[in-house]
């Protein structure tokens, strides 16, 4: 009996099980829908930017046509410049279509000056949160472009900036979920934090310097594609970079560097009360 080929069986494969995947920089005209505010909401001509605009009266957001069950998030921002105490930019995934509340963020808390930027992580595990860390930018954010990127598999929650990894977020923890059962939607928001971003509220936003403008551009996904029904056929194929990824040497020693030199909060460390995950 002749065996077939592995190619020969890898097409059968994609004959019988198609893969419903996303791999591409994505458009905003065609790819996101606006979240609210839609006067606010600024699109470039060829899709690639847009411009998030807050003033007194609103501030806007856009989200992702798709939902996704795991994938590798990018997009580069740049920030707004001067005074941006109390507003909150973000970047994120959210489990919009599910039963339960998953969240993994991105969260920039203006402040008085570029310098004093804070970048905030959290996660939501089935309507779970408080797992923020916080850290200091080692650039100028609102200077030009950078990259932010959420790697997000069976196994693990990456966090980069510019390539850089600056939290995980393992599972392993007994009693503690994981977010691996929902599709998540990909968002991008801009709007007034007054009462905690900056310094636990006591810098309100001046609205005097609006109206304030936060960018987003080059917008890249490579993810599976949620069908509506279950997980996609993509999503167990470990083949896939993202899929089976975990920090090499060089990426744990980046990590030690950006908690060693930049970290200035991590819920774990805070005495007020830890979670379970903490002790892995």
């Amino acid at each position: 009996m002749t065996v077939p080929s592995k190619y020969v069986i890898e097409l059968l494969l994609l004959l019988l099980f198609p893969l419903s995947s996303s791999m591409c920089m994505a458009d905003f005209h065609s790819d996101t829908g606006v979240l609210f505010c839609p006067n606010h909401m600024k699109v470039s001509p060829d899709g690639r930017q847009v411009d998030l605009v807050m003033d007194q009266s609103c501030g806007s957001g856009f989200q992702s046509n798709k939902a996704f069950i795991f994938g590798k998030f990018d997009i580069r921002m740049k920030l707004i410049t001067g005074m941006s105490a109390g507003t909150v930019t973000t970047f994120y995934l959210n489990s919009t279509l599910g039963k339960w509340h998953d969240e993994i963020d991105f969260e920039f808390l203006g402040h008085i000056g570029a310098t004093h930027y804070i970048l905030q992580t959290n996660i939501f595990t089935k309507n779970v949160g408080s797992r923020e860390q916080r850290i200091h930018l080692w650039f100028n954010p609102t200077a030009d472009f950078h990259n932010y990127s959420i790697l997000w598999n069976p196994h693990q929650i990456i966090f980069y900036v510019d390539n850089v990894p600056i939290r995980v977020f393992r599972t392993g923890a007994t009693g503690v979920p994981y977010p691996s059962q929902q599709p998540m939607t990909v968002y991008g928001s801009l709007w007034d934090g007054s009462n905690w971003a900056t310094e636990g509220g006591k810098i309100k936003v001046d609205w005097s310097k609006a109206p304030f403008v936060a960018s987003y551009r080059d917008y890249n996904v490579d993810a599976c594609v949620w069908s509506g029904h279950g997980q996609s056929t993509r999503c167990t194929n470990p083949s896939l970079p993202w899929m089976s990824h975990t920090l090499d040497a060089g990426e744990l020693k980046q990590l030690e560097w950006v908690r060693k030199n930049y970290l200035i909060y991590d819920y774990c460390t805070d005495p007020t009360g830890t979670k379970p995950e903490c002790s892995v």
